[in-house]
C-alpha cells in the first residue's frame, strides 16, 4: 500500500549541513525526511520556486526526453529503507507500456515535480522512518526544528551516492 505525499519544505540539517527534503502525507499527519546531496537539493528548490535556467539542468534534460518519447511520469514511489538509505522508482507509461526506473528518491522527487507527478511513499517505508505523526494540523517551524534536533542522521536515510 503507498501513500501520497506533497513536498512540505527543503532545509538544512543543523548538525550535518546536509539538504533534508520534507515530505507531507495528503492527510498532514505524517512527515518524512529524506537527507539529498546538494545538486539534488538545488534541483529541487528551483523548481520549488519556479526558476528557469538559461540551459537545461539533468532532471530537464530527462523531462524534455521523455516528452520528445512521447513518455509520461504516472508517478514516483519512495518504496525502500535498506541500511540507511532510501530507494525509489520511477513508474511511466510510454506506448501503452508501464515501465519503472530505478532511482534516488533526490532524482525522482525532482523530475516529479518538473512533470507534475505524484509522489507516494510506502506504509513499509513509513513504518521503517523516523517519520513524525502530527496531532494538530498546521505543524510552524518550531515543531520542525524540535523533530529534527531528535533524529540522529546515522539511524536512517542519509544520502549516499
Amino acid at each position: 500500500m503507498e501513500r501520497e505525499f506533497k513536498i512540505k519544505g527543503l532545509i538544512m540539517d543543523p548538525l550535518t549541513n546536509s539538504p533534508i527534503v520534507i515530505l507531507q502525507s495528503l492527510e498532514k499527519n505524517t512527515l518524512l525526511p529524506i537527507w539529498v546531496g546538494i545538486f539534488e537539493a538545488n534541483a529541487i528548490a528551483l523548481q520549488i520556486e519556479r526558476i528557469d535556467t538559461p540551459r537545461p539542468l539533468t532532471h530537464d534534460l530527462i523531462k524534455n526526453i521523455l516528452l520528445q518519447l512521447d513518455a509520461n511520469v504516472d508517478k514516483i514511489v519512495v518504496t525502500d529503507l535498506q541500511e540507511n538509505t532510501f530507494y525509489a522508482v520511477i513508474h511511466l507509461r510510454m506506448n501503452g507500456d508501464h515501465i519503472t526506473i530505478d532511482s534516488r528518491p533526490s532524482d525522482a522527487i525532482a523530475l516529479a515535480l518538473r512533470t507534475d507527478a505524484p509522489i507516494f511513499v510506502t506504509e513499509e517505508v513509513i513504518n521503517n522512518s523516523r517519520n513524525i505523526s502530527l496531532e494538530k494540523e498546521n505543524l510552524d517551524s518550531e515543531d520542525i526544528k524540535k523533530w529534527l534536533e531528535s533524529l540522529n542522521p546515522d539511524d536512517m536515510g542519509r544520502y549516499k551516492m
